[in-house]
């Protein structure tokens, strides 16, 4: 790598960083571009240079923790050995993602991340291709092994990472009236029940 292409990617880090900060620390409404220039301290011009807006730059950090969270979740089915194992892997490694990178999870689980996702859904399952087709391989040969149901590929997922979603929701939002820990005792099972053959 070049200098000024590791020069780049230090530029680009520290904007992802002030980004995140600026997130957590003031929530959307204080997400602007100067408050990211300011919690940089990289140039307005580099900013526009690197990801082209604040959107992009927005943009490029949900997919930098999207890809990671997606990492996890097919690294816990992977290394499962069968469906039912697989399930609370998944829920564990969602809601231990949650406990340990909470401003990440914060930024994932926003209405700012659902309006993203709602105005660019294709574009963004596009780009995690990779990771989506892992899960949904996984499911694949759950269906075919015969310990899932014979249900359409969205709508498992949708089973398996619906209630665990929404768990993070609550616990991210404020609201201290549940367990993260316990509910990936919990919710494993109950998500097992709906969608075993």
């Amino acid at each position: 790598m070049s200098p000024k292409q590791h020069r780049g990617e230090v530029t680009s880090e520290l904007l992802m960083d002030a980004a995140l900060r600026v997130f957590v620390e003031s929530g959307e409404q204080g997400l602007t571009v100067n408050a990211v220039i300011r919690a940089s301290g990289v140039s307005l011009g580099s900013l526009y240079h690197h990801f082209g807006s604040l959107d992009g730059l927005i943009g490029a950090l949900g997919h930098r923790w999207l890809e990671r969270l997606l990492g996890e979740l097919t690294e816990a089915l992977q290394n499962a050995g069968g469906a039912r194992p697989g399930i609370a892997g998944a829920v564990g490694a969602y809601l231990a993602f949650v406990q340990e990178h909470r401003g990440p999870a914060l930024l994932l689980h926003s209405p700012l991340a659902d309006r993203r996702s709602m105005a660019r859904g294709r574009e963004l399952r596009d780009a995690q291709e990779a990771r989506v087709s892992e899960m949904g391989l996984w499911i694949r040969q759950g269906i075919d092994s015969g310990e899932l149901a014979p249900l359409p590929l969205p709508l498992i997922e949708s089973l398996i990472l619906g209630p665990v979603v929404a768990v993070a929701r609550r616990s991210l939002s404020g609201i201290e009236d549940i367990d993260l820990d316990a509910s990936a005792r919990v919710l494993p099972e109950r998500i097992w029940r709906s969608v075993r053959a």
